[in-house]
């Protein structure tokens, strides 16, 4: 898997580019989707993050992830892949939320990042039984990182 991270931040408190490749490598090796050919990572400040929010989800405020999946390529050869997609983190509100729920900053950024591959692989959390399915694969995937249960308590 090709992972292309791209650093968009002055925040200086961003977690290395080989712990955001874990990250992302272990999300997809745990939901069976190791083989997808490129995943981008992208970390913004919170105007470029508020910004992508208003024209991508018609909500005018910052939030502290996004994934956009590539969807399908017309003319891709079958036994090609395909890039899986983009996820957008936001330094500033991954930093913030970090300290108002008293978790350490890079195990919220795992977490992150985690939730944010797995929602390139088509992974919801709009459904109680989606957020279930969701949920218990994130503290999988966490927990195998030594990353604590992201929802325990919070």
């Amino acid at each position: 898997m090709d992972i292309d991270i791209q650093v968009a931040s002055d925040a200086g408190d961003i977690p290395s580019v080989d712990l955001i490749r874990t990250w992302v490598d272990r999300a997809a090796v745990a939901a069976g989707q190791r083989d997808a050919a490129t995943v981008s990572v992208r970390i913004v400040d919170e105007a470029e993050m508020q910004t992508l929010n208003r024209e991508y989800r018609d909500q005018d405020k910052v939030t502290n992830v996004l994934s956009f999946p590539a969807g399908d390529i017309d003319g891709l050869p079958p036994e090609e892949t395909g890039p899986l997609g983009d996820i957008v983190v936001c330094a500033g509100v991954v930093a913030r939320e970090a300290g108002e729920q008293g978790k350490a900053l890079a195990d919220h950024w795992g977490h992150m990042v985690v939730h944010g591959t797995l929602h390139l692989l088509g992974y919801d959390h709009v459904s109680e039984p989606d957020a279930a399915a969701m949920e218990g694969l994130e503290r999988e995937i966490l927990t195998g990182l030594g990353i604590a249960d992201p929802y325990n308590g919070n």
